[in-house]
């Protein structure tokens, strides 16, 4: 029986309207998660729920552990993931508070332990991450989208950076000449360690502001937080809609 976790970021470390049955706090041989599991119900659909950076939001993004996140949703029973992220938009459709359900990423990140099969190993493992997000569950997820009349960008480039500090301009136009329509921080490497266990994982990504150099704005927390909370409640609509006919 399939079940599907989400994986909140910034601007979710909670879900409304989530009927909370128990949280369960899971060791895995990469060491603990970032929070507890919260095993509940939305919508009358299990789900299962954990804050990529804490609860409270307390992690960075290159100290999150990946590994153990993704091992103990896979170890909970977790068959298909949806990862939430905030990201900045650098093309010009990328507005904020805009959705975007991304099929393509370039990983920018460095020093990130990005594999579960790095010792020990009888042989070598490769996957192929030719397309890093799942695409029948990237489909769901369009589909619910376009039913319930919620306006997502259907294709896009994910620039996965370090962090914690947000990009130069420079940088941001680099990544623009290489392809990507949005930034963020936290999509690798949890995707392909999703890929590494046979899990089905996708992006839903909130732009929260315009990339660095895009405007004349300072970015601030100020403009980020009122992204999140006009956008977050759109993913959470679509989220609900999704599970309402999840199998």
């Amino acid at each position: 029986m399939n079940k599907l976790a989400i994986i909140g970021g910034s601007g979710l470390t909670q879900i409304t309207g989530l009927e909370i049955i128990e949280e369960k706090a899971i060791e895995t041989q990469w060491g603990k998660p970032s929070a507890p599991i919260t095993v509940g119900k939305f919508n009358t659909q299990d789900v299962f729920f954990l804050p990529r950076h804490g609860d409270p939001h307390l992690i960075p993004p290159h100290k999150i552990n990946y590994r153990a996140n993704i091992a103990a949703l896979y170890d909970i029973g977790a068959t298909h993931i949806i990862g939430v992220n905030a990201v900045g938009g650098i093309t010009t459709d990328m507005t904020p508070c805009r959705i975007v359900i991304p099929d393509q990423l370039i990983d920018y990140t460095h020093g990130r332990i990005d594999t579960f099969h790095e010792s020990n190993l009888s042989e070598v493992v490769h996957i192929d991450f030719t397309y890093p997000y799942s695409i029948s569950l990237r489909e769901q997820l369009l589909q619910t989208a376009n039913q319930t009349n919620i306006d997502v960008a259907s294709k896009a480039i994910y620039g996965v950076t370090q962090g914690p500090r947000l990009e130069t301009a420079a940088e941001i136009k680099r990544l623009e000449q290489d392809g990507c329509d949005i930034v963020g921080m936290t999509s690798m490497p949890e995707a392909s360690l999703a890929r590494e266990l046979g899990t089905e994982y996708v992006c839903c990504a909130l732009v929260v502001n315009w990339a660095a150099g895009k405007t004349s704005e300072v970015i601030t927390m100020e403009i980020i937080e009122q992204n999140l909370s006009q956008g977050m409640s759109q993913i959470i609509t679509l989220l609900g809609a999704l599970l309402d006919n999840f199998e």
